[in-house]
């Protein structure tokens, strides 16, 4: 049997989530490998010839004499633009869903993320730091304002399609619970979540590597909040 084109490393992350969630979207085939953080997988020798900052996810195209793309921002650009599907080919629509893929990438990522270490990671570890909580979930907040408004009178980020930008942004958003910023009054955002929610490759795309409902306040936390403070126990620095 012939081995997929595409072979994609991640772990279940909101950033290891996007490709997947793509592949899932446009049936490309694939295949799979699991990085296992609590083995440092990401950091082994021929993990890190791929993917230099040791980091999920990442993806060797087969088909293209094994080329290997990381960051998962331009994973998706790379994909969208072998497969010819999610991204408007010139002009404004183009440019658009450009710049809010890499909204995605340099704002709600980051922000979150930090909202998300300094609440998951570095607290229960003995790290408590209010200030930085509270200035990483207010400006999550802030950005999530910028989102709704973008959405008022509109269903997808860019354009008039669903494209990858609303695949970057839609794990991290998604993930609202998991960081405890409130979209309370954020009617557009809540809608725009209502709408990918309903998408079946989506949501089959979130089972893979492995399903996180924690993430998206679909479960108890408490038992995974500890898993997954542990987990990443040694990445708090004293």
């Amino acid at each position: 049997m012939r081995q997929p084109e595409i072979h994609l490393y991640t772990a279940a992350t909101m950033n290891g989530y996007k490709p997947v969630i793509f592949l899932e979207e446009a049936e490309v085939p694939y295949e799979l490998t699991f990085i296992d953080f609590a083995k440092q997988e990401q950091k082994a020798p021929d993990y890190v010839k791929l993917n230099p900052n040791g980091r999920i996810p990442t993806i060797v195209d087969r088909g293209n004499g094994n080329f290997a793309v990381f960051e998962s921002g331009a994973i998706l650009w790379y994909l969208a633009e072998k497969f010819g599907v999610f991204l408007p080919t010139t002009g404004k629509a183009k440019s658009e869903t450009l710049q809010w893929l890499m909204f995605q990438m340099g704002g709600v990522g980051p922000m979150m993320g930090q909202a998300m270490y300094f609440q998951r990671i570095a607290a229960p570890n003995g790290h408590e730091e209010p200030f930085s909580i509270d200035r990483y979930v207010k400006e999550t907040r802030r950005l999530f304002e910028v989102l709704d408004t973008r959405l008022k009178d509109r269903e997808w980020l860019a354009g008039d399609t669903y494209t990858i930008a609303d695949m970057a942004m839609y794990p991290w958003a998604r993930a609202y619970p998991w960081a405890k910023v409130s979209v309370d009054g954020l009617d557009h955002l809540k809608a725009w979540f209502d709408r990918i929610d309903d998408r079946p490759a989506v949501q089959k795309a979130l089972t893979i590597p492995k399903a996180q409902p924690a993430f998206w306040g679909d479960a108890d936390e408490s038992a995974f909040l500890k898993e997954n403070a542990a987990r990443f126990a040694s990445d708090v620095k004293a």
